[in-house]
């Protein structure tokens, strides 16, 4: 919790102002996805009409969960976020289970991810081995320990830097690719082509996987409530705000990759960006759109290593977690073991886990607490109803109830088109149970929830 006046136990600081909140909720939700999932979308949706569609109407669904993310902010304004409104609404439990797979597999398997994109990337300047693209992820993950170590305020300049430089790159290539660059668009008609595989229903639903993984991000904002300014105002403005602007950028950006490139081609390269760039810089803009996907990739790093460590010391001050991740720095005032402890074990799986096949049960997780965190805003609308709501969710129950559908229908996907990886995710979710108890039972020998 933020440090009390008069208190001599060191706290949590309100430093992070509204911008601070905005531009952690842009970084969030822009990292590599947006260079590298519209190719597999347009395998799938080998139409124009139709990939514009699916990024609007990942755009509808991002911002409704949002939209409903803001009233739980403005709510509980408290830090962990997420963890708090899971173990107010369901029990203890379950916002345990949210903090255990977080720390476990769903930030830190991000966070190892996400550093060997920006390390691979490096690899276009520099020749790196496949010893030295690890290397370099691991120093890049000491650097930003480092730099979220030394206050929460340093993290959240860091992370508004490096937002404001992708956002303008990303601005860039849209800017100069409607005005310099040569249409090569795919006709708009016929709108369902011929050499779609399978059904429409199938297809968009299977597009739809890459695109809300792509839009997630935004609840990072809610780990960092007992940090910033103004909280119950502040962070339902940065949530909406966010969000709206990554929707006006996601769809700018599907637009200028349609305008550069036939969908044939987005649909048979990796680099889609990079293609579009080079359509009218040449290898200058291969170069510079590389540039781009490191200083993305690197901030977003950035602020999951400054935002999750909030969850795990929200755990341990209920004690359900180590002890130290409690503990905060009498001088920078941030919770410095439980960022460290995320640390090491994502250098851990950068040197010997597989990672990369946790991360399909990360995704589908999220997505069971994604769902039940909004479901929450039914649950507490209900039990708690005169608790003070400085901002009600805009379209409530419509927005709400769209979002846990579509959640629901992501994770019921995934258990149909998935089952050996969905089921194990489950499997592994359930693993934290015992260890719940078990924190319990050490902490207080209390009756548990």
């Amino acid at each position: 919790m933020p440090e009390a006046a008069g208190s001599s136990k060191p706290g949590l600081v309100r430093r992070l102002s509204t911008f601070d909140m905005t531009m952690i909720v842009i970084g969030s939700i822009i990292g590599a996805g947006i260079f590298m999932t519209p190719s597999s979308i347009a395998r799938v949706l080998p139409s124009p009409a139709l990939i514009v569609f699916v990024w609007v109407l990942g755009g509808v669904t991002a911002l409704c969960g949002a939209l409903t993310y803001a009233e739980l902010g403005g709510m509980m304004p408290d830090a962990g976020g997420v963890y708090v409104y899971l173990a107010k609404a369901y029990g203890g439990v379950w916002g345990f289970l949210y903090g255990w797979t977080y720390f476990v597999v769903v930030n830190t398997g991000g966070l190892a991810a996400i550093a060997l994109v920006y390390a691979t990337y490096l690899g276009y300047f520099i020749h790196l081995s496949a010893v030295g693209i690890k290397a370099v992820a691991i120093l890049g993950v000491l650097f930003l320990t480092g730099v979220n170590y030394f206050g929460v305020k340093l993290g959240g300049t860091f992370a508004g830097v490096f937002t404001i430089l992708k956002v303008a790159a990303i601005a860039g290539l849209v800017v100069f690719g409607f005005a310099i660059g040569t249409s090569n668009a795919s006709p708009l008609v016929p709108l369902i082509p011929k050499s779609m595989q399978g059904g429409l229903a199938s297809s968009i639903a299977i597009a739809m996987v890459g695109v809300l993984w792509t839009y997630g991000g935004w609840q990072h904002a809610t780990f960092l409530a007992g940090e910033a300014r103004d909280p119950k105002k502040s962070l339902p403005v940065s949530i909406i705000t966010g969000t709206v602007l990554v929707v006006v950028v996601y769809v700018a950006v599907n637009l200028v990759y349609l305008h550069l490139l036939p969908v044939a081609s987005i649909s048979s390269t990796q680099r889609v960006a990079a293609e579009a760039a080079q359509s009218f810089l040449g290898h200058a803009g291969g170069i510079l759109i590389s540039v781009a996907i490191i200083i993305s990739t690197f901030g977003t790093a950035g602020i999951y290593t400054l935002s999750a460590p909030r969850i795990y010391y929200a755990m341990a001050q209920d004690g359900v977690f180590f002890k130290k991740t409690a503990f905060v720095h009498p001088k920078y005032h941030t919770p410095t073991y439980s960022i460290i402890f995320q640390s090491v074990w994502v250098i851990v799986l950068l040197l010997f886990g597989n990672f990369l096949q946790l991360i399909t049960y990360a995704i589908f997780a999220d997505w069971i607490f994604f769902a039940l965190t909004a479901a929450a805003v039914f649950v507490f609308r209900k039990r708690m109803k005169d608790l003070d709501r400085p901002y009600r969710t805009l379209g409530y129950p419509v927005t709400t109830l769209f979002f846990v559908l579509v959640a629901s229908w992501f994770v019921i996907n995934t258990l149909v088109t998935a089952p050996l990886q969905s089921f194990a995710g489950i499997a592994f979710i359930s693993l934290g149970i015992p260890i719940y108890y078990y924190w319990k039972r050490k902490s207080s020998g209390a009756v548990v929830n």
